[in-house]
């Protein structure tokens, strides 16, 4: 049993007496997702009182005891696939990379391949081993659905130089968003610190208290009437849906964002209901991670790139110039 955590419950008291299996395992374990649980005794990792449990709906008994066995996880060592990907530069140590939207960074729950790190590992062969198994050479990410410039590592002297000018906030990082509403004031800075969200675990948010200092610089490029505006976002420091959460904190979420972004929409008469239906189901966020400043960890050189806006983002901000 040394390849499974277990996890032991109380007796079940009268409180808990005909409660469904999976729920009464969720109550005592809530670090274990419902779900999880639900697989884990369909497995037949669910042991009460020496008989494996084979039903999420049985009914436990006052003076009963479980024993869940969830089995470690094995993590996979990602295999090399063809996976087109745009090279914007590469050398021995580093090699950066204009991600397209939709293509996931490294290998994690759910996602077991065709992502980024596969893709480079079929270009560049080597990657630093420091970012484990699923990620290697990976020293920052973006979002699947956001695309835009990344740089990986390629030994493991670069990747420790690269996370140590991203812990430094020396990277330089700008970013175009298309946002619903124009901000007021039209420039400005977004701070607070950035958690997971206590009413929902799967979202970050500005919280009060914990979390990690956040802070993103704004400036309004181009704004479309009052409905929508294209922003330019430098990030000072780097958390998880920063500027998604940034900007949704100062009232102007992404368009096509459908995690912060619930209810947003051009709904004002005297538009196109074309240009309307084109800019609400828009199929992903609107961000772009358009340039990428650091100094090289071998030479010293100051280097810097930048990509165009792609394809759908292209057609999204000709849209919004017509309303």
């Amino acid at each position: 049993m040394s390849d499974y955590r277990i996890y032991n419950t109380p007796m079940v008291n009268k409180d808990f007496k005909g409660w469904r299996a999976d729920k009464f395992l969720s109550a005592c374990f809530p670090e274990i997702s419902r779900s999880q649980i639900q697989r884990l005794i369909s497995d037949g990792n669910v042991v009460c009182d020496d008989v494996t449990i084979g039903d999420n709906a049985y009914k436990v008994k006052e003076g009963e005891s479980f024993v869940l066995s969830i089995p470690e996880a094995v993590e996979a060592e990602p295999l090399p696939q063809d996976i087109p990907v745009d090279i914007l530069y590469q050398d021995e140590d580093i090699v950066v990379v204009n991600k397209p939207a939709g293509l996931v960074v490294h290998p994690g729950a759910g996602v077991a391949d065709g992502t980024l790190v596969n893709a480079l590992l079929y270009k560049c062969h080597d990657l630093s081993g420091i970012g484990g198994v699923r990620r290697p050479g990976i020293v920052h990410r973006i979002d699947k659905e956001t695309s835009g410039i990344l740089v990986a590592a390629k030994n493991d002297n670069a990747h420790k130089n690269l996370c140590a000018q991203f812990a430094e906030h020396s990277i330089e990082r700008t970013y175009f968003a298309f946002v619903f509403g124009v901000p007021n004031p039209i420039n400005g800075t977004v701070e607070g610190n950035i958690g997971r969200s206590p009413y929902d675990r799967k979202k970050m948010a500005v919280i009060a208290k914990g979390g990690k200092p956040a802070v993103t610089h704004y400036q309004t490029v181009e704004n479309y009437k009052t409905f929508a505006a294209e922003v330019r976002c430098r990030l000072e420091t780097g958390r998880t849906h920063q500027i998604r959460v940034h900007l949704t904190k100062i009232g102007h979420s992404l368009i096509g964002d459908k995690v912060y972004g619930t209810g947003k929409k051009i709904t004002a008469k005297g538009i196109d209901d074309c240009i309307k239906g084109q800019v609400n189901n828009f199929p992903r966020q609107a961000l772009h991670a358009q340039s990428l400043g650091f100094i090289h960890p071998r030479t010293g050189e100051r280097l810097f790139f930048e990509t165009p806006l792609p394809e759908d983002l292209d057609g999204l901000q000709a849209v919004l110039r017509q309303i």
